[in-house]
């Protein structure tokens, strides 16, 4: 008689326990073990408990292969959260981890495979295959892809965030957490109506911060309207200006009162020192009507200097695309209050395009493509799937949230917003037609917006930091597990994977830029750095940070070279953590949002 020991997680949120049966069974190359009730004196399964059984065996098993768990209810059903599951075999020091992360709902059965991650062509016993098979066949019953409106990326088909197979909605605690704070947004936004910047301060008493203290008192200044140019909510509009286009007709004389000594406008575009915000995408989309009032929007260009002494500040706004009588161009010369208004319709558009652009399309719905096409198409064994897993979590229900609270016909956004109703969508459309998997990739993204020289970019300074970082991680896994371009080739799983997210996912997109194959190892590096990268660094630059980046609270990963990349990961970013808390130390204005401390591991809010 052989006997096991096999030690069985409960995870951690709340409601993860049971109360119900649970069975193990050991398979192994030789056959299986008896099917055995877990059963300790005292509450077994309880949240967070760490549970051992002995399991036995009529003869050998061999390598274990599988572990088979069942659920049955008792009484009532009671779903359980499984972390992962040990086993020690009989007169063996090793103890082989075979993850889980999965909720066992009603009467069910599960197999989990042994931790090491493997591509397709590691698996040569029929068991293991037909279990990949099998697990990737029930996925994509699960996770399928619709059509939510034309023209943006497609999604997953749930109707609601409750349509959604439990694995990836909020835990119980992330639910409360975000509804809490939805509803109190809620309150602040719908409670009264605003009239200056003392309601601003009662309504945010809550979220007073030293940057949000600075806004207050320097929102009016030039200076303050550049640096956030560079380093607010949307840090990618920015572009450098060698010539002014035909349809801002901005003279030397008008900006001259704007220059430092002895220069003129010309000699700072041949230099390199004029930049440009241009919002033509805003052109001729449709407004919103909030409480019987017709909303309005602009379509500015905006025309930026870099001061040798003031830093960058705006020397010229025109508010529409096509310059005329009234369209006229406002100057800092002009009345306070006139060039003051100029500026604050200028950062209207800017928060349209902040919230529906660079942050919902290009990092929501960018994501939410990958996070289809990895659970459809990659078991949980596949070593891509483990790496992407932990940025891909919880994104899904909160794009569901999205659609259906933010904006849906009669979501926050149709409420409250100029563009709400038909206009966010034909805005999304537009951004999404000329969306470029380059773009995606910040050291491209810089060069062609030409920006590798504006001093004190500070989201440009972290983001290839952080960039470099996690390409060289994401590159050493690739190695780790891809000895040669040819195993990206051959890799069958992982060809369908790109097929889906390129042909399935990025529809209707013949500039998109990204092939339907991968041929080499740096490819899938740069794709799998994409993918990371958009969905913390990106992301937290436009948003708040929960789950420092790089802390895995589910281990999927167990062998020893992946955990040292992992740990050398960690070291990596810590070292950026340092650099930019020196780098901040004195400075007027901190720029942390892109702190890896306040990274978010993946979107979730």
């Amino acid at each position: 008689m052989e006997v096991y020991t096999v030690t069985v997680a409960t995870g951690t949120s709340e409601y993860s326990g049971t109360n119900n049966y649970i069975f193990v069974t050991l398979v192994g190359e030789k056959g299986e073990s008896e099917r055995t009730l877990l059963d300790n004196p005292g509450l077994d399964f309880c949240r967070g408990a760490v549970d051992q059984y002995k399991v036995t065996s009529p003869s050998p098993l061999g390598s274990l292969l599988l572990v088979r768990l069942e659920k049955q209810r008792y009484w009532v059903e009671d779903n359980w959260f499984c972390r992962y599951v040990t086993v020690e075999p009989p007169a063996e020091d090793k103890v082989l981890t075979f993850p889980c992360y999965r909720w066992l709902i009603g009467d069910i059965k599960v197999e989990i495979r042994e931790g090491t991650a493997k591509t397709l062509r590691d698996d040569s016993l029929p068991q293991l295959l037909a279990h990949r098979k099998t697990e990737l066949q029930e996925r994509r019953m699960a996770y399928r892809w619709v059509t939510w409106a034309p023209g943006i990326p497609r999604c997953i088909d749930a109707t609601t965030e409750a349509d959604l197979p439990q694995d990836v909605r909020f835990d119980n605690e992330k639910r409360s957490d975000f509804e809490h704070s939805l509803h109190y947004k809620l309150a602040i936004r719908f409670g009264k109506s605003w009239s200056d910047l003392d309601d601003f301060k009662r309504i945010f008493w809550k979220l007073r911060s030293p940057i949000a203290e600075y806004c207050m008192e320097h929102w009016k200044e030039d200076r303050f309207f550049g640096y956030q140019c560079m380093n607010g909510s949307n840090p990618r509009m920015i572009k450098s200006c060698n010539k002014l286009p035909e349809n801002f007709p901005v003279t030397s004389d008008m900006v001259q009162s704007s220059m430092a000594p002895r220069t003129n406008l010309d000699k700072e575009l041949k230099a390199g020192n004029i930049y440009l915000l241009d919002y033509a995408i805003m052109d001729g989309i449709p407004t919103n009507t909030i409480k019987s009032k017709p909303q309005y929007i602009a379509a500015p260009l905006c025309l930026l200097y870099q001061h040798p002494d003031e830093g960058l500040i705006p020397i010229a706004i025109q508010l529409e695309q096509t310059p005329d009588h009234d369209t006229p161009i406002f100057l800092p010369r002009d009345p306070p209050l006139a060039w003051l208004l100029a500026k604050i319709w200028v950062r209207h558009s800017e928060f349209q395009v902040f919230q529906l652009l660079s942050h919902l399309l290009r990092t929501h719905l960018v994501i939410e493509v990958f996070c289809v096409a990895t659970l459809r198409q990659l078991p949980a064994v596949h070593p891509i799937y483990k790496l992407l897993a932990p940025h891909l979590r919880y994104t899904l229900e909160i794009n569901c949230r999205g659609r259906t609270q933010l904006i849906s016909p009669n979501g926050i956004f149709k409420r409250v917003v100029s563009t709400g109703g038909d206009g966010l969508l034909i805005l999304a459309q537009r951004e999404y037609k000329v969306l470029t998997y380059r773009s995606l990739q910040p050291r491209n993204d810089f060069t062609d917006r030409g920006v590798y020289e504006l001093p004190k970019y500070f989201y440009r300074e972290h983001s290839l930091m952080l960039w470099d970082t996690i390409h060289s991680f994401v590159s050493g896994m690739v190695s780790l597990y891809y000895q040669s371009d040819h195993d990206v080739q051959e890799d069958l799983e992982l060809q369908a994977w790109i097929r889906d997210i390129t042909q399935e996912g990025y529809t209707e997109l013949p500039n998109f830029g990204l092939p339907s194959k991968l041929n080499t190892r740096e490819e899938l590096s740069t794709l799998v750095s994409v993918a990371i990268f958009t969905s913390t660094a990106q992301h937290a630059a436009t948003n708040n940070g929960q789950i420092p980046l790089g802390q895995y609270t589910q281990e999927h990963f167990t062998e020893g070279e992946a955990l040292e990349l992992i740990e050398r990961f960690r070291r990596e970013l810590k070292d950026i953590e340092g650099h930019i808390l020196n780098q901040n130390e004195g400075l007027e204005l901190p720029y942390l949002f892109l702190l890896p401390s306040r990274i978010e591991n993946s979107i979730t809010i």
